[in-house]
């Protein structure tokens, strides 16, 4: 892929990628998979928060998204609180330099567009905001693909993620519930499509899951204190799902059923420390999943899932298997409901093991159909993931390539 004079076309990916959480590497894995097949003769480049991961994983030259290393660690000390206010200003022009140097930058799915777990305006609500700021002012197309939205309370990042979209030159969400976050905040969402998540476009594994009662199940859990408004009461949030997923653990258990802790972020190892200290079984094991395609296979070969990382669930229902959502955003709920498990979701703000144990067995007890459905929903999900990377190439890439593409819809 070429641009009118001949040259490669540059496209940048933007976004905290590389930083130890599963389900941003993986929605940037899918668009590398999406460009490589159809745009191969393009030059790509990350902005990012985990450069060093991203080039040794990917390939693909990576330059450090915040000039500051100490950008999200609470600054106390006046030499570091100086540091941080400087990095905003030298962010403001290293971010408006990269995005120049490119054609078009896409943001791979994730989350950018809400504050369902803990955020301050001035991180990464104001890194994107500079991200799409520098793309309407320097003349780069920058893509939201598949991204999450959600409504937020605190006014400086509602307005920052307000600014951020609006500025945008291509919009789509994962969910209804994200392009209506956006409408309801002013955002036209006219030409705004929903599509699945980008994580359902990678390779899906081929393990069967094991033989012979009783099977394993996949627990994934989560260093979950609650979203951006409930910081007062965060501990004892933390407190209860950790005490609430630590005796539906044990229950499993006391069954002899083998159980696969499983997580989707690095900062998720103490939650799975503290499990195996409490429930001290050798049916409990942790799995070392650093991709989501090594999440995918530990879910493939599982009896059931119960999971509350968002990915973690895209994984085991791509996977096929029957699941369980630990719910903490709407988007959850959003994605079970999608897939046809509405049915099977527990609030993790408030886990009660005896109610989640019911509920485990009952999607236990409809595991082949729940199958079915699942295989049946991923046929339809692929279709509708080809028609995302379709309309990318047809909004974005020059018309010079594509003789029969669509204008490019610029957000308003």
């Amino acid at each position: 892929m070429t641009s009118a004079d001949g040259t490669p076309v540059r496209v940048g990916v933007f976004g905290l990628l590389g930083s130890g959480n599963l389900g941003n590497d993986g929605s940037l894995e899918a668009v590398l998979g999406y460009l490589r097949a159809e745009h191969p003769e393009a030059a790509v480049d990350a902005l990012c928060g985990g450069p060093e991961v991203v080039t040794a994983r990917y390939g693909i030259p990576a330059t450090r998204l915040h000039w500051y290393r100490g950008e999200y660690r609470t600054a106390s000390r006046a030499g570091a609180i100086a540091a941080k206010g400087l990095g905003k200003l030298v962010d403001a022009v290293r971010t408006a330099a990269w995005v120049r140097r490119h054609d078009v930058v896409i943001v791979p799915g994730m989350g950018v567009l809400e504050a369902t777990l803990p955020l301050r305006p001035w991180g990464f609500p104001y890194a994107l905001f500079l991200l799409c700021a520098s793309g309407r002012l320097v003349g780069t197309r920058v893509a939201l693909v598949g991204v999450g939205a959600a409504p937020i309370r605190n006014r400086p990042t509602r307005a920052l993620v307000r600014w951020s979209a609006r500025l945008a030159a291509y919009r789509s969400y994962r969910d209804e519930q994200s392009r209506d976050a956006m409408r309801a905040m002013g955002v036209d969402t006219a030409r705004d499509e929903v599509y699945p998540d980008l994580a359902f476009a990678l390779p899906t594994p081929r393990v069967s899951a094991s033989a012979g009662p009783p099977g394993p199940v996949c627990v994934g859990v989560m260093d979950f204190h609650g979203g951006n408004d409930d910081r007062a009461r965060a501990e004892e949030i933390h407190r209860r799902y950790l005490d609430g997923t630590t005796r539906f653990v044990r229950a499993l258990v006391e069954e002899g059923r083998p159980v696969r802790l499983l997580t989707g972020d690095a900062c998720d190892a103490p939650v799975v420390a503290a499990i195996l200290d409490a429930v001290d079984s050798p049916l409990v094991t942790a799995a070392g999943a650093t991709s989501l395609a090594d999440l995918m296979k530990e879910t493939a070969a599982a009896d059931a899932v119960v999971a509350t990382r968002y990915h973690n669930l895209v994984c085991a229902l791509k996977a096929g298997t029957p699941t369980l959502a630990l719910s903490y955003a709407a988007k959850s709920d959003a994605l079970m409901d999608r897939m046809g498990l509405a049915a099977y979701c527990h609030p993790a703000r408030e886990v009660d093991a005896g109610r989640l144990l019911e509920q485990f067995r009952a999607l236990e007890k409809r595991s082949a159909e729940l199958r079915r459905t699942l295989a049946e929903r991923n046929l339809t999900v692929t279709r509708q993931l080809q028609h995302q990377f379709a309309a990318l190439t047809a909004a974005l890439f020059p018309a010079a390539d594509h003789p029969h593409a669509h204008a490019l819809r610029e957000a308003p």
